[in-house]
């Protein structure tokens, strides 16, 4: 089983919800467990979030998915000022407050999360979670209904 969807979406807040329904609709579709599809929006949201409140100039943004039998992979692409990832690792308050605990959250609900960014060229956020289906014979089988 292959799932590939691209989106290409302006930088609007109203835009989130939006992927959120898209990906949990495909999610869903191929009996992806209710939690463990909960937990890929909910970073989903966090992530789009953080490309509207930080990525500095750009109309638009992509999420880019990809499902492969048990695995999700989930591209978060703008085309903004970057910024530098190693920061994001640092601990203390100040930290964690300047991220809005965004990034905190996407880490406990997915298996891992990467951060590509360049200066002036944009950020990539990749999530990537292990899928838990409802009924694990749909995934032998070929998919859902």
């Amino acid at each position: 089983m292959e799932i590939m969807l691209g989106l290409t979406l302006p930088r609007d807040e109203l835009t989130v919800p939006v992927a959120r329904h898209i990906v949990r609709t495909a999610l869903d579709r191929v009996g992806v467990e209710d939690a463990c599809a909960h937990d890929v929006v909910v970073a989903l949201s966090e992530a789009c979030t953080n490309v509207l409140l930080h990525a500095g100039p750009g109309d638009e943004y992509g999420v880019r998915v990809n499902v492969e039998d048990e695995r999700c992979r989930i591209r978060i692409v703008d085309v903004g000022s970057g910024f530098d990832p190693v920061r994001l690792g640092q601990s203390g308050a100040q930290s964690e407050a300047e991220q809005g605990r965004g990034v905190t959250l996407m880490r406990a609900l997915v298996d891992r999360v990467r951060f590509s960014s360049r200066p002036e060229a944009g950020t990539i956020v990749t999530l990537e979670k292990t899928l838990e289906f409802a009924d694990p014979a749909l995934l032998r089988d070929g998919g859902g209904a």
